[in-house]
């Protein structure tokens, strides 16, 4: 599509059965050999089966396709393949697509020794404003309804994948391969199958909170704490503070308690043995996709270089594998510019660093001027009010510095020249993945690990920029942790599904607004290309992966402070799940499909991830929550706990109460004179052998779960080889093929005839298209 003097002209491409022929063997596209009998992909409908009880998330959806043996495409053995009798559809329509994609990325204008080729070039440049395939028809259903003799693929997509009503039913994942292509598809298996996993999860958390909600009346150190009263007066919280009673911070402590108890422990560590079952088994589901829908051997050994790249290449060098010369950038160049890349990257971390530290100040700041209150609740309650406000600043800090920083990592990428989408693709990811993980989690990390642990005693307080160090609230810092972690968690995805839900439908208007007032519509029935052209350009699945990433990333890492941390993310893909394939079927251009054979870069993320997470649990259960304490207490002291909230709390030096003619108590596990006392000495070592323990067992168990639970389920490992047999059956044969017309004429594009200019073309000149066009059909 391209447009002059406010007109929109639309040039629309079909491909000859001659020429899919010879780019289905070129492409390597796996074409089906013979059918298999259909059976269930989801082990709740096997075992809904065999226990003959019916199955509620089940859904008749027209139009299954079969499974089917499959290899890849040889146009000597036509007759071989199923369905070559019709040629109309032997083809899909997505691998139409991808040929005719395939096509106009390779074919070159201008001048040759530019290396001008490919229409995302003349996108890049403004020849052409857009280039998509167009979609199968409207959306909405018929008048006839549901009911209508035949949908087409989109209706049928909206009608039993799109529409909120279908949030507990499965996912048609064959009919959104056959539409979208396998690396949509397999970004929406994935997310089915994490918002699946987090079901248990979010059930086991939601106990465990329930748990804490009963246990809290019940905890004799909290009911020592509420019953105190003038017992345990408290050392200032500034120079200028007054002491303050800790029974004041009853109701405080009482929250903690919901979220820092026993169960806890038990909590994080099936939860990190719930991370490492989801990625094996996550394993095994993605190889049982990729052999259904033929990409369990996909590697695309010749990867074009990127048309951006092509055209900024100072040279061009001779392939080895083509034998043919293409734009050529030298390696020493590129890693002189990924350098000054990364320090780029570690300058935007360094920013992200100074924004924290700013908020910490803000903190420590705001806790001391509502703690000189008056009002002697507000001042108990100003650490958890300064924490609060904190947190709001810190989030939306947080989202401005994501914008800036996604836009200024796209350009740097470009910058450094990879040479295909791939390296690209996977340079990018990176680069967004560190500097939005230090954004989203450098101040739950704060308050997990460094807040608190580094504050001195009474008379000796150790200060930043001349503020006294941040300590813990009453009831400890898990209790800070959850709260920021569930405001950041929650308030990122309520922002993130307003923006889906909202701006989509904005900018559609905006856009159609914009054309109309161009002249681009015609009154009346639009043509299916004109309707298409006003839909939004899909932007592809960056966005989507990585929100779903940094949200593993909170359910994971920080789950032993926030039990409910999987239920609110089990809501939200819920909603996020309906919200993408609305956005995919509705509201965007239909993309060009994409063959995968896994979530790529991603998984190896989510393994960091993993790893991760059980470092830090295991940290903050031995040094965040007084778990271990109270173990110690049990086991040296008394079992009932009494009196342990006296255990926790040390003496402020006597220079310290002389001069201020008042004695308080503060926590710690010091002597009078400030120093560690030997319980504290006791405990770390406890600690310390706790963390050793914890993640040697989590680590040990999820090696022998590497081992037990196969990367490839046997009975696709059975299929494989099945299919490998009868490819080699059917392709091995040299007998000529029955039929004059099965490869009659297919021979290579371009083999007999040049073009304009004399040099040879990509495909025969009756089909060769001087001025790339914008909306592909089947």
């Amino acid at each position: 599509m391209r447009t002059e003097a406010g007109a929109v002209h639309y040039q629309l491409l079909s491909v000859p059965w001659t020429v899919l022929c010879y780019y289905a063997e070129d492409l390597c596209l796996k074409l089906p050999l013979q059918e298999l009998p259909s059976q269930a992909s989801n082990w709740s409908s096997r075992l809904l089966a065999r226990l003959g009880l019916p199955n509620p998330l089940l859904d008749e959806v027209p139009d299954m396709p079969p499974e089917v043996y499959s290899c890849q495409f040889k146009v000597s053995k036509l007759a071989r393949f199923l369905g070559s009798d019709n040629q109309d559809t032997f083809f899909s329509s997505t691998q139409r697509h991808q040929i005719i994609f395939e096509i106009l990325a390779k074919t070159p204008y201008g001048h040759e020794r530019k290396g001008l080729l490919g229409i995302e070039q003349l996108l890049a440049q403004g020849v052409f404003r857009a280039a998509f395939p167009l979609h199968d028809g409207p959306f909405k259903l018929p008048p006839e309804g549901p009911q209508a003799p035949r949908l087409n693929p989109r209706q049928v997509l909206f009608r039993h994948w799109a529409q909120w009503r279908q949030w507990h039913k499965y996912q048609p994942l064959d009919h959104v391969r056959g539409y979208f292509g396998e690396k949509v598809a397999l970004y929406f298996a994935w997310l089915g199958f994490y918002t699946a996993w987090l079901l248990p999860a979010a059930v086991v958390g939601t106990l465990v909170f329930l748990a804490g909600c009963f246990l809290v009346f019940s905890d004799t150190p909290t009911q020592e704490l509420c019953h105190s009263g003038d017992g345990f007066w408290m050392c200032p919280l500034c120079a200028n503070c007054p002491f303050w009673k800790l029974s004041s911070t009853c109701t405080l402590v009482q929250v903690g308690r919901l979220f820092n108890h026993g169960g806890t422990v038990l909590f994080s560590t099936f939860m990190a043995l719930w991370a490492v079952l989801f990625l094996e088994h996550w394993k095994g589901q993605s190889a049982t996709l990729a052999y259904r829908w033929g990409c369990s051997d996909y590697e695309d050994m010749e990867e074009r270089p990127r048309p951006q790249f092509a055209a900024a290449a100072p040279t061009t060098s001779l392939n080895p594998i083509t034998g043919q010369d293409e734009p050529y950038f030298p390696p020493t160049s590129r890693f002189r510019r990924m350098l000054a890349g990364s320090v780029l990257v570690l300058m935007m971390v360094a920013v992200v660093v100074v924004f924290l530290v700013a908020i910490i100040l803000y903190r420590a700041i705001m806790a001391v001027l509502v703690s000189r209150s008056p009002n002697t609740v507000l001042a108990a309650w100003s650490s958890r009010i300064a924490s609060l406000t904190c947190s709001v600043i810190n989030l939306v800090f947080i989202l401005l510095l994501s914008k800036v920083y996604v836009a200024l990592a796209r350009l740097l990428t470009s910058w450094e020249m990879h040479r295909t989408q791939t390296k690209f693709e996977d340079a990018f990811t990176l680069k967004v993945f560190i500097f939005q993980s230090v954004n989203f989690y450098s101040s739950p990390i704060y308050i997990a690990f460094f807040k608190g642990r580094f504050v001195g005693y009474p008379g000796n307080y150790h200060t930043l920029f001349g503020i006294r160090n941040e300590e813990c609230a009453a009831g400890g810092c898990l209790m800070e942790l959850a709260q920021e972690l569930l405001v950041i968690m929650v308030g990122k995805q309520l922002v993130n599904n307003a923006q889906e839900l909202l701006c989509p439908k904005l900018r559609g208007w905006w856009q159609k607004c914009r054309l109309r007032a161009k002249g681009a519509a015609l009154t009346g029935a639009q043509e299916p290309w004109e309707a298409d052209y006003e839909l939004l350009p899909c932007e592809g699945l960056f966005e989507e992966y990585l929100e779903m990433v940094l949200q593993f990333g909170f359910v994971t890492i920080f789950v032993a402070a926030c039990p409910l941390a999987p239920l609110f993310a089990l809501l939200n893909n819920w909603v996020e799940l309906r919200v993408d394939a609305r956005k995919f079927v509705c509201q965007c251009r239909r993309p060009v499909a994409e063959r995968a054979q896994d979530i790529g870069v991603w998984f190896h993320i989510l393994a960091a991830i993993t790893h991760l997470a059980v470092l830090s649990n295991a940290y903050l259960l031995a040094f965040s929550s007084d778990f271990l304490p109270r173990a110690f207490y049990r086991w040296t002291r008394d079992s009932q706990l009494r009196g342990f909230l006296n255990f926790t709390l040390a003496h402020a030096p006597p220079t310290f109460a002389a001069a201020h003619n008042h004695t308080c108590r503060y926590e710690a596990f010091r002597e009078d004179d400030g120093q560690f006392s030997r319980t504290f000495w006791n405990l770390l070592a406890i600690r310390l052998a706790f963390v050793i323990v914890f993640e040697h067992v989590v680590f040990s168990v999820g090696w022998a779960l590497d081992l037990l639970v196969p990367d490839v389920p046997e009975a696709v490992g059975i299929k494989v080889k099945r299919e490998y047999y009868l490819a080699k059956q059917a392709l091995a044969e040299n007998e000529a093929l029955s039929g004059p017309n099965a490869t009659e004429g297919v021979r290579p594009p371009g083999s007999e005839t040049r073009t304009e200019a004399g040099d040879r073309g990509p495909w025969p000149r009756a089909h060769r298209v001087t001025e790339p066009a914008g909306a592909c059909r089947p």
